[in-house]
């Protein structure tokens, strides 16, 4: 096995919320709890668990977006945590976010070209038309898209423009927070198929957060599940998935909702018709 990419060591992340009495300071909520992984160059590595776990807050610890109150985050032997944004710069080429709401991360006064090319512009990168199109065809979209703005297109192409931007400067890790929660189950297989495709295809590194185990399943080659704050278990997801061993992943794999059957017994004609009526709901808005 090659060396770690990512290395997570006794991560902690504490927030104090707003103060309810001028007497004492308002009570401390723990995000992370001590939590440490590693993932390896080219894998492709779930966080699972419920909401309010402590997964996305680790993704974005991982991103520098936030920094955590102890503990220890290198990605590829840089030391991640506690370097100012001028520092982190380097990063952003090599290390980029997809997020799970893209109506609310796309800017609805750009349009798709600009959106496409902010990260190059912001990195002092070649953002020509040709490089916006080519990225576009990449993920599925016509190059007329890049003309367009995002209230044009459905959930699933809209989720397809924002890995186009994350995929712009060439970055070797792909973090994804809960990318496919918020659309259909049909477009959500197209978008999981799209992703298994593109992390094969560049050699990325994928950690993609979920708190559907199905999903991780089918995307993802070894699984971390995390509740209040920790890693519970970890390991391959198929050993995981068919013999959990704490309580916690136990009752996380006994809801394991229909995903794989609805990836299963989907055909390709099924999948391209609800694209179609998902963009015909769209535009009849």
């Amino acid at each position: 096995m090659s060396d770690p990419v990512l290395r997570i060591r006794d991560l902690v992340k504490e927030y104090r919320r707003p103060r309810t009495s001028l007497a004492r300071p308002g009570p401390v909520v723990h995000a992370l709890r001590g939590v440490s992984l590693e993932v390896t160059r080219g894998e492709r590595f779930g966080l699972v668990g419920e909401s309010g776990c402590g997964k996305s807050t680790l993704l974005r610890i991982l991103a520098g977006v936030e920094r955590p109150t102890s503990g220890t985050v290198e990605v590829d032997g840089l030391q991640v945590a506690g370097r100012s944004e001028r520092r982190l710069r380097p990063l952003r080429e090599r290390l980029q976010l997809v997020l799970q709401d893209p109506m609310s991360s796309l800017d609805p006064r750009m349009r798709v070209k600009g959106i496409v090319a902010e990260p190059l512009v912001a990195q002092g990168l070649a953002a020509d038309v040709g490089r916006v199109a080519d990225l576009l065809r990449e993920v599925g979209l016509s190059a007329e898209a890049a003309e367009r703005y995002p209230h044009q297109f459905s959930g699933g192409q809209r989720q397809r423009i924002s890995i186009a931007r994350a995929l712009a400067p060439r970055p070797e890790i792909l973090l994804a927070d809960e990318p496919v929660s918020a659309l259909d189950v049909s477009v959500r297989a197209q978008v999981l198929n799209l992703l298994t495709d593109l992390v094969e295809q560049r050699g990325l590194t994928l950690v993609f957060v979920s708190h559907d185990l199905s999903v991780v399943r089918h995307l993802c080659e070894r699984v971390a599940v995390m509740s209040d704050g920790r890693v519970v278990e970890t390991g391959p997801t198929a050993d995981v998935y068919d013999n959990p061993q704490h309580p916690y992943t136990q009752r996380l794999v006994a809801a394991v909702p229909s995903l794989e059957k609805a990836l299963a017994g989907a055909t390709t004609a099924d999948l391209a018709a609800a694209e179609l009526r998902e963009t015909e709901r769209t535009t009849a808005q």
